[in-house]
C-alpha cells in the first residue's frame, strides 16, 4: 500500500490550517480531508484574481470552482511537468525542459510550446511564458491553416475562391481565426450555398410566370408598393361610403364633426397635416368614387398622387377617380405579385443580384471551399495543444496563490498579500480599511452580513469620470464608531490603484473594540444629558418666543389686567417645597453614596475601580463576547463562496485589518495650538475646592487630622448618634447587670 502524503499544518484565526508550500502538496489535494478545507467554493466573478486561470479551471463552465475543480487541475499541471515543485514558483514561466516528455500529453505540449516560439521568431528560445501564448492572432499570424475549422480569404486556392469567400462573408457574416483575419466556417458556408440556391428559385418562378406574376414588369413592385402604403385609408374610405349609403344619418360621424376641425384650426397647419391623418382621404358621400386629383386629405395627397403614378396609370388607364370596382380590379392584378413577393427565399444574397448568384451556383468553389476547411480541421489537435500551453502556463503561476485563498486562507491570515476577495482599501475617519469586499447580492448581504458580528459599512463607490459605479462592504476592526454615519465620505482604493468616490449608504452596527465598549457608558450619558439640555433649552427658547410675540397684547390691556387680575406671588410655596423634596433627596442619596466612598479610607482607590467596573463592565462582557465570535465566512457566503471553517477576526488580527492613523516613527510634533481654548485655572481650583469641602464634610479630614479644623455639622450629628448609641448600650447593660459591648462607630 502507497505511504500516504504527509501535511504540514499551522493555526490561525481559531483553526488549524493546511499548509501548502511544495508542488508535492498541490497534486496531492486529493488526499486531504476535504472537512480541514477552509473553503469548497468560490465564484468566478468579483475576484481580484485572473480571470482566464478562473474559467480554465472551471470545467463545467457554471461560474464557481468547487474542490473537485481544483483538485483536477493540479492532477493535470503535476502529471504533464517533470517536478511538480515547477507550480510553486508561481511566475508564469516554464522552461522546455521541465516538461514532460515521456508523458503523452506532455510530449505534445512541448512540440507544441517550440513551434509557438518558433511562429514568433523565438526558436531557439529555452523557456516560454504566459505572455508567448497570450496573444493568439500573433501565434498564428503567418499561417493560413491552424486547426479552428475556420479559413480566411487567404486560405482560398484561387482568385475566383477568394472572391466566393468575400461574398459569404458580405452576406452570411465573419468568424474570426486564430490569427485574428476575418473567415469562414462550414456552417456559414452551407447556409450561404442554401440561401443561393433558394434565391435562384424564387427567381427563376418569376421569370417563367412573368406574365402573371410581373404585369408591370420591372415596376411591378414600384405599383405593389404604392398600393400597400395606402391600401387600408382606401379601403376605410369606400368602407364608410357604403355606410352612408345604409343610413344617412351618419354622414356627419363619417366625415368628422366640425369641432374637430375646431381643434386643430387654431394651430399652424404644415403641408402634409398631420392632425388630420386619421380623418378620412376624401369627403364620404353615398356611392361615391376616390377623387385622384382634388379633395383629398392633406395629409395623404403625395401617397394618392403615387398610387396613381405608379399603379393606376399603367394598369387601368388615367382617370381623375377611382371607383370601388376600380380598386377591386388593381388589387386582383397585383395579388399574385404580392404573394410571389410575401414567398421570397434566400434575401441574405438578394444583394449579389441574380447573376452573381447563377455565376457562384455554376462553379465549383462549394467543394472547394469544403475541402479547405476540412483540411483546416485536420490540424485541430495541434490548435489544441497550444491551448494545453496556455493552460499548464496559467497553472503554473496562479494555481498556489489560488490554493492560498480557497483550502487555506493564508494570503489572508498573513498579511503578505491581500487575499483575493479583498478588492482595496477604504481611507475613511482617520482609519484605513483593508476588509473590502464586494457587494453581488445586497438580499443575501443584508441576510449574511450580521451573522459575522462585525461592524459593517455599505459603501457607494463612484468614478465620475467614467461614470464607473460598485457597492462594496468595509469592515471597522479597530478604533470607535463616533463618526460613522450614514452620508460620511472616503475615499476607496481598488486594487489597480484607481481612487473611487466613497459614501456610507448603510451601517451593521457590532463592537469594534473593548476600548469602544470601555468608555461607551460614559459617552452614551454624555450625549443623554447633551439631549436633555438642548431640549431644555429649545424649549425654552420656544417659551420665550411666545412671550415676546404676545408683549404687544399684553402692554395694550397692561391696565385692565393688572386692574381684573390679583396679584401674583413671586414663588410659588408649593413649587418650592417640591423643590426643597427634590433636592433633598438628590442630597441624601449623593450623601450615602460618598459616606460609603470615603468611609473606605486607603480603600478609595479600589472602591473607584469597582465604580468604573459597575459602570463599564456590562458592556465590555457584551462587546468581548461578540469580538470572540467575529468571522468571516458571511461575509463570503454572501457573495457566493462556501467556506467550511470559522475563520475568526479576534481584537489583535483586528488591529492589523482596520490601522489607525498614527505620527510616523521620528515624526516632530509641536503641540502649541493657535487656536486652542484659553487655558483658565479657576475651574481646577473649583474642582480642587469641591473635592476638599466633601473630604472636610464627611469628616474624612477629621481621621486624618482630629481637632484641627472644625467638626461640620453632618460629622457632629453623626458623632452625637453614636454618643447617644454607647448610652443606649451602657444603660442596657447596667439594666441586666452585664458588661456593655461597645457599639460599633458608624
Amino acid at each position: 500500500m502507497a505511504q500516504k502524503h504527509v501535511w504540514s499544518f499551522f493555526r490561525a484565526g481559531g483553526f488549524d490550517q493546511v499548509r501548502i508550500q511544495s508542488g508535492a502538496d498541490l497534486v496531492h489535494l486529493d488526499e486531504l480531508d476535504q472537512k480541514l478545507w477552509v473553503a469548497l467554493a468560490c465564484p468566478t466573478t468579483g475576484l481580484e484574481f485572473d480571470r482566464r486561470t478562473l474559467d480554465l479551471i472551471d470545467a463545467d463552465k457554471d461560474g464557481r470552482i468547487r474542490a473537485p475543480e481544483l483538485i483536477a487541475a493540479c492532477k493535470w499541471a503535476g502529471a504533464v511537468l517533470r517536478n511538480p515543485d515547477e507550480l510553486v514558483r508561481a511566475d508564469g514561466k516554464l522552461a522546455l525542459s521541465a516538461l514532460d516528455d515521456t508523458h503523452p500529453e506532455g510530449a505534445v505540449i512541448l512540440a507544441s510550446a517550440r513551434q509557438i516560439l518558433a511562429n514568433l521568431g523565438k526558436a531557439d528560445a529555452v523557456e516560454i511564458t504566459v505572455a508567448d501564448t497570450a496573444d493568439t492572432a500573433r501565434i498564428f499570424s503567418q499561417t493560413v491553416l491552424n486547426g479552428d475549422g475556420i479559413i480566411p480569404a487567404e486560405a482560398a486556392p484561387d482568385e475566383a475562391t477568394r472572391a466566393v469567400v468575400a461574398d459569404v462573408i458580405a452576406c452570411m457574416g465573419a468568424a474570426t481565426d486564430l490569427s485574428g483575419k476575418p473567415g469562414i466556417d462550414q456552417g456559414r458556408l452551407d447556409a450561404f450555398f442554401d440561401e443561393l440556391t433558394a434565391f435562384e428559385a424564387w427567381s427563376a418562378r418569376g421569370e417563367k410566370e412573368a406574365e402573371t406574376l410581373l404585369p408591370l414588369g420591372d415596376g411591378t413592385a414600384a405599383a405593389a408598393a404604392a398600393v400597400r402604403e395606402i391600401k387600408s385609408k382606401v379601403d376605410d374610405f369606400f368602407g364608410r361610403c357604403r355606410l352612408a349609403a345604409y343610413d344617412p344619418r351618419a354622414m356627419a360621424a363619417l366625415n368628422r364633426e366640425e369641432k374637430e376641425y375646431l381643434a386643430i384650426a387654431a394651430r399652424d397647419l404644415t403641408i402634409t397635416a398631420q392632425e388630420v391623418s386619421p380623418f378620412p382621404l376624401a369627403q364620404v358621400a353615398a356611392g361615391r368614387a376616390l377623387p385622384l386629383a382634388t379633395g383629398i386629405n392633406p395629409a395623404w395627397a403625395a401617397a394618392v398622387a403615387r398610387l396613381r403614378t405608379a399603379a393606376v396609370a399603367p394598369l387601368l388607364g388615367d382617370r381623375e377617380e377611382l371607383t370601388e370596382t376600380d380598386w377591386a380590379a388593381l388589387l386582383a392584378k397585383l395579388g399574385p405579385f404580392e404573394c410571389w413577393s410575401a414567398g421570397k427565399s434566400g434575401a441574405a444574397v438578394e444583394k449579389l443580384g441574380l447573376a452573381r448568384v447563377r455565376e457562384i451556383l455554376s462553379g465549383g468553389a462549394k467543394e472547394s471551399l469544403t475541402a479547405r476547411i476540412a483540411e483546416d480541421k485536420a490540424l485541430a489537435p495541434q490548435a489544441n495543444a497550444i491551448a494545453s500551453v496556455d493552460r499548464l502556463l496559467h497553472y503554473q503561476r496562479d494555481l498556489l496563490p489560488l490554493a492560498r485563498n480557497f483550502v487555506n486562507f493564508s494570503d489572508f491570515y498573513s498579511r503578505r498579500d491581500k487575499a483575493v476577495f479583498q478588492m482595496g482599501t477604504l481611507y475613511l475617519d482617520t482609519r484605513s480599511c483593508d476588509l473590502c469586499l464586494p457587494v453581488t447580492d445586497p438580499g443575501r448581504h443584508a441576510a449574511m452580513a450580521p451573522l459575522s458580528r462585525a461592524y459593517l459599512a455599505y459603501i457607494d463607490c463612484v468614478r465620475k469620470a467614467s461614470g464607473e459605479k460598485q457597492s462594496i462592504v468595509a469592515a471597522f476592526t479597530d478604533g470607535d464608531s463616533d463618526d460613522l454615519m450614514v452620508g460620511r465620505n472616503g475615499v476607496f482604493y481598488d486594487r489597480q490603484g484607481r481612487d473611487w468616490d466613497a459614501t456610507i449608504a448603510k451601517i451593521i452596527e457590532n463592537p469594534i473594540s473593548i476600548r469602544q465598549a470601555f468608555w461607551s457608558p460614559y459617552k452614551k450619558l454624555m450625549r443623554l444629558i447633551e439631549e436633555q439640555v438642548a431640549k431644555r433649552a429649545a424649549a425654552a427658547d420656544t417659551a420665550a418666543n411666545a412671550k415676546v410675540a404676545g408683549a404687544a397684547t399684553a402692554v395694550a390691556n397692561a391696565d385692565q389686567t393688572k386692574a381684573s387680575a390679583p396679584p401674583k406671588p413671586k414663588f410659588e410655596v408649593g413649587t418650592i417645597a417640591a423643590l426643597g423634596v427634590a433636592v433633598g433627596g438628590i442630597t441624601a442619596a449623593l450623601g450615602a453614596l460618598l459616606q460609603a466612598f470615603f468611609g473606605l479610607g486607603l480603600w478609595m482607590p479600589l472602591g473607584l475601580i469597582g465604580i468604573v467596573i459597575l459602570i463599564s463592565g456590562p458592556s465590555m462582557v457584551i462587546a468581548w463576547l461578540k469580538l470572540r465570535q467575529r468571522n468571516l465566512g458571511p461575509l463570503l457566503d454572501a457573495n457566493g463562496w462556501a467556506v467550511n471553517a470559522k475563520a475568526k477576526m479576534n481584537v489583535p488580527f483586528g488591529g492589523m485589518l482596520t490601522q489607525v492613523a498614527k505620527l510616523p516613527p521620528g515624526s516632530h510634533r509641536d503641540l502649541s495650538d493657535p487656536y486652542a481654548e484659553p487655558r483658565s485655572p479657576w475651574k481646577t481650583w473649583v474642582v480642587v475646592l469641591i473635592a476638599l469641602g466633601a473630604l472636610w464634610y464627611f469628616g474624612a479630614f477629621e481621621k486624618i487630622v482630629p481637632n484641627v479644623l472644625p467638626k461640620s455639622g453632618y460629622v457632629e450629628r453623626t458623632e452625637k448618634q453614636a454618643d447617644e448609641a454607647k448610652a443606649a448600650a451602657a444603660a442596657a447593660a447596667a439594666a441586666t447587670n452585664a458588661p456593655a459591648a461597645a457599639p460599633a462607630t458608624p
